[in-house]
């Protein structure tokens, strides 16, 4: 596998549970890996991990909401799918207000689950692209110099030249100079270009 492919995990302390699940996704191709407890999976878990996370909310130990509060605040950002029992319902929705995508009861159908789990794997590729567009644009902008960033900012603010010159007491023409060398380090040649990568730069991702 390439380095950040998504993966389906699977945090159950059900072996039949488990090893059902395991067999649903080796049936369509898809690559997992399964944990026994929450404990476990969070002595691999890291940021850059992808994919989705099928979780069961009732589990001995650290529970389904815990691990996904703490994953929260380690910055991993997989897309769950929470698992519930018979009566679990109103711990699925406590999941879902805190940023679950999704949750199914037990018993499940295969197809239903598997469709899920598509569009949840789907959603985190469209994430991840949107992160790494933003990413690459904050880098760019991170290259301009204070004053640049400045010029930079009123021009996001939809002011023109002059405007720009006198809230920065400079001249017309070194606006324009600064302008120039803005769009040359942040590689665009229009200044609609360069306000679109702005507001890639500065958008709010959700996970």
């Amino acid at each position: 596998m390439t380095p950040n492919a998504p993966m389906v995990y699977i945090v159950d302390d059900d072996d039949a549970v488990r090893e059902a699940l395991g067999a649903l996704l080796e049936s369509v191709c898809l690559n997992y890996r399964s944990f026994t407890s929450a404990e476990a999976f969070l002595a691999e878990a890291d940021p850059h991990m992808r994919g989705c996370l099928l979780l069961d909310v009732r589990m001995p130990g650290v529970s389904g909401l815990e691990l996904q509060r703490i994953l929260q605040q380690q910055g991993v950002a997989l897309q769950i799918i929470i698992i519930t029992g018979h009566g679990d319902v109103p711990m699925a929705v406590r999941a879902l207000k805190a940023g679950a995508s999704d949750f199914i009861e037990k018993p499940f159908n295969e197809q239903d689950l598997l469709d899920r789990i598509q569009a949840c794997l789907k959603n985190d590729d469209h994430l991840w692209n949107t992160r790494q567009a933003q990413d690459d644009a904050m880098m760019r902008f991170d290259t301009l110099t204070p004053r640049e960033r400045a010029v930079m900012e009123l021009i996001a603010e939809g002011n023109h030249t002059k405007k720009i010159a006198v809230q920065l007491d400079i001249q017309d023409r070194t606006v324009d100079v600064h302008r120039f060398n803005i769009m040359h380090k942040v590689g665009v040649r229009t200044l609609a270009e360069l306000l679109r990568l702005w507001s890639i730069a500065h958008q709010t991702t959700q996970s």
